[in-house]
């Protein structure tokens, strides 16, 4: 960075000015370029300083993006598994209610006392049905939480690296 500039604290404090007959009090000259060199190398260190501290949120900010990619495909990964969880459970319930069916034909067709019997399956049977979407409702929601907290995470976090950046930007406009 310092070598950018023309002028360096090291050319401020070597310079040497030509004593004329009433010129300038050298010492006074001498400690006013001490003062400027001493400046110009503190605005030196803090930009060396701000660059390092760019790279190093430039870093952090592709690492977050990394993370919020992996998330992302966490979701279309867990969603694919839901719709295919899904699937099964509407195969297996239509496999129930068709052998269902079938028995309860059989069952009319032998005898009209057996009539209780072909009520009592069927009501097992919804039963069963119920319980499988009371089971898939709950998977579906326990990946939803964990989504949503997923997502409160991310945003904590993005909180907390724009509250860091907002007070490093007031601890710098400070100086």
């Amino acid at each position: 960075m310092k070598k950018d500039l023309d002028v360096t604290p090291l050319d401020i404090q070597q310079r040497q000015f030509s004593v004329r007959f009433r010129g300038f009090d050298i010492q006074e000259v001498d400690e006013f370029l001490e003062q400027i060199a001493h400046t110009l190398e503190s605005l030196y260190d803090e930009t060396d300083r701000l660059s390092d501290e760019n790279q190093a949120l430039k870093l952090e900010r592709s690492e977050f993006a990394a993370r919020e990619d992996e998330l992302k495909q966490t979701v279309t990964d867990s969603e694919k598994r839901i719709e295919q969880m899904n699937e099964a459970a509407r195969k297996t319930a239509e496999m129930i209610v068709a052998d269902a069916e079938v028995k309860a034909e059989q069952i009319l067709n032998k005898a009209s006392t057996r009539l209780a019997q072909i009520h009592d399956d069927i009501i097992q049977l919804k039963g069963q049905r119920i319980q499988l979407e009371v089971q898939l409702r709950s998977i579906i929601e326990a990946h939803y939480k964990l989504f949503e907290m997923g997502k409160a995470q991310m945003k904590m976090r993005d909180e907390e690296y724009d509250n860091a950046r907002m007070s490093k930007n007031s601890e710098l406009s400070l100086l």
